[in-house]
């Protein structure tokens, strides 16, 4: 029996495949049904000539498709490819020329999108996605579906027999299998690399951050196109044979009802969704009572956002990672959460981590340095780029992150930002999550960013971008006064910028790069 990631739903399905392992909209898939809609998407893959290492594109929202694709191309040797459905078609035209995927699924409500992607990139074989789900829910599959969707042989080696006992084909560990772009702002698309192994070693450490059982309900709302929403609670939960849901996007109104109704234990948010969900006026009398813990991630988590959830009771996990390692590479288990508010814990389970100064040291206790990773979760490279991936290691395996961070006397990790972030202001280096952590505490303050802008006497010095909120005003002077007594004076911003937005990743992080060149002018 082969030994990768496809054996997930093949064991379930054999020992338990009554066990409802997906829901989306109204429809529970079982573990059974599930493994049988995972070999019919392999036998039309490999009708369409999918074969090993062929990528297969998605476009699309979250959908239990995504899922079904991912577990079919590791029964091949295929790479699976989920496209960020927010970017423009400019980039996507650049990622596409760049993984040149052999066949893309898209939902209907992105054909037009994808029309424009073609005035700029040849594009492959496309497929409905609606017209395959429509394929797969029938156990019977259609004995004339239409051959412009490329369904015609969808499905034909498993009709009619039972899959519980049946061996996945292909699937080896060290197959690539997940092809995901980072949410960079410039320069050419880097595509990182994550093999079987990775995302079997990334469930694992998510066993043991989370305390995952078989019991165990999520509630997937962050899209499935990042690592985060994919691989930290998603995948992790069908690895124990528990039961995922999956919301098409991210609604916080929906998120809230659907927790008091369908009860999941588990959901994953980020500091954007967090404050969505708090601020959401069912927020007061929703019944959370079923969530033993909820996790956050993807960027600095303000003190004030584990604060709400502590409130009710809900311990607020912590994950910190990236791309590249999956992404668990530390974490914040629920019985620290609430004596280490606004750490982000230890090295997982199977990582290591270490934290390296400029001078290429490791640094001791309470000094800050480079955060670098090293297991079997971490990526395997950039697509196509040698020189990229050589320059993300150093010696040794070691995954160089680019953020900041130090440790406490327990050991425990607190990040300070990303090194590319850090202002260098008269030789003194400034965090500018230290400034962000200031503000977010201020009620008249929606949302806060600090970034270095050029001076000519100290080089650069920090400027605080600031959303203001309805109601509560505050002016410059009010920003400033909030640093006194809390910050060393040459930390203080020397500017206020007001805004209405700011430019952000699909996860509602600040693009800090792009937000520096759009006020270097100013």
């Amino acid at each position: 029996m082969a030994a990768g990631l496809a054996r997930i739903v093949d064991q379930w399905a054999a020992q338990r495949p009554a066990k409802v392992a997906l829901r989306f909209e109204e429809e529970a898939i079982r573990y059974g049904e599930l493994a049988r809609r995972i070999a019919a998407t392999e036998a039309m893959l490999r009708a369409e000539g999918i074969g090993a290492g062929d990528r297969v594109a998605w476009l699309g929202l979250n959908h239990p498709l995504m899922l079904v694709l991912l577990f079919a191309c590791a029964r091949i040797g295929a790479i699976f490819a989920p496209l960020n459905f927010r970017l423009a078609p400019h980039e996507h035209a650049q990622q596409l020329a760049d993984s040149t995927p052999a066949l893309i699924l898209v939902e209907a409500a992105f054909d037009g999108h994808l029309t424009a992607v073609g005035t700029e990139y040849p594009l492959p074989p496309q497929r409905s996605a609606e017209r395959i789900w429509l394929q797969l829910a029938s156990p019977i599959i259609a004995s004339d579906p239409s051959p412009a969707d490329g369904l015609s042989d969808l499905g034909q080696s498993d009709r009619g027999i039972p899959v519980a006992g049946r061996t996945a084909t292909g699937g080896r560990l060290d197959d690539d299998v997940l092809l995901v772009y980072t949410s960079g702002t410039s320069g050419k698309p880097k595509g990182v690399l994550l093999t079987q192994a990775a995302l079997l070693f990334n469930c694992l450490n998510s066993v043991h951050a989370h305390d995952l059982v078989s019991s165990d309900h999520t509630l997937t709302a962050l899209p499935m196109f990042h690592v985060g929403g994919l691989n930290i609670m998603t995948l992790p939960l069908l690895y124990v044979g528990g039961e995922v849901t999956i919301h098409a996007r991210f609604d916080p109104g929906r998120l809230l009802a659907d927790i008091a109704r369908l009860r999941p234990t588990l959901t994953l948010l980020v500091p954007a969704t967090m404050a969505a969900v708090i601020n959401h006026p069912i927020w007061p009398d929703a019944d959370l009572s079923s969530l033993r813990q909820i996790n956050a991630g993807s960027s600095i988590v303000p003190i004030t956002l584990i604060e709400a959830f502590h409130a009710r009771g809900i311990p607020v996990g912590q994950v910190y990672g990236a791309t590249e390692t999956c992404p668990i590479a530390i974490v914040l288990r629920a019985d620290d959460a609430m004596r280490k508010v606004g750490s982000t814990g230890l090295a997982a389970m199977h990582c290591e981590v270490r934290l390296i100064g400029a001078d290429g040291q490791a640094v001791t206790p309470g000094e800050v340095g480079e955060i670098q990773v090293r297991g079997e979760n971490v990526m395997r490279g950039y697509f196509g780029q040698r020189e990229a991936t050589a320059a993300a290691f150093a010696d040794g395996g070691w995954y160089r992150t680019g953020d900041l961070a130090r440790q406490d006397a327990d050991g425990y990790y607190w990040v300070v930002g990303r090194s590319k972030d850090m202002i260098i202001s008269g030789g003194e280096n400034i965090y500018p999550a230290e400034l962000e952590a200031v503000m977010a505490e201020c009620p008249a303050i929606a949302d806060a960013a600090v970034i270095g802008l050029p001076d000519a006497r100290w080089g650069e010095v920090p400027v605080a971008v600031v959303i203001g909120r309805a109601g509560p005003t505050i002016d410059e002077a009010g920003v400033l006064a909030l640093f006194d007594g809390r910050l060393a004076r040459y930390k203080h911003p020397k500017r206020v910028i007001f805004v209405t937005d700011m430019p952000r990743t699909s996860l509602g992080k600040v693009q800090k790069a792009l937000l520096v060149r759009q006020l270097a002018g100013d």
